[in-house]
């Protein structure tokens, strides 16, 4: 099945519209305590440079970098049903060694 490869615009996203949800697992906790760096789940539409941009808006943080991972959706079956979860990016940003981010 083809997938849908979302296309350039030339949208002007807000930061609330650009970082969805922050990812907190274990994996992510270990990522954060050891090398300052945090995992959020981003639009789809948004570059390493929004990104960049909401983190340091938002938190009031130096971002150091950033690594982009798109995510495929998982196959998933309800009854006789078969179908995917949706696709989705995966933001991991490193900030400056003075600053940090607080979830709870």
């Amino acid at each position: 099945m083809p997938r849908h490869i979302p296309q350039k615009t030339t949208l002007e996203l807000e930061p609330h519209q650009i970082l969805l949800r922050p990812l907190v697992t274990e994996k992510g906790t270990e990522q954060s305590t050891r090398f300052n760096a945090y995992a959020f789940q981003v639009n789809k539409l948004a570059t390493k440079t929004d990104i960049r941009k909401a983190v340091e808006k938002l938190f009031d943080v130096k971002v150091e970098k950033i690594h982009i991972q798109n995510r495929k959706g998982k196959p998933r079956r309800t009854r006789q049903r078969f179908g995917y979860t949706g696709d989705w990016k995966k933001a991991i940003v490193t900030l400056d060694k003075e600053h940090t981010i607080e979830f709870f």
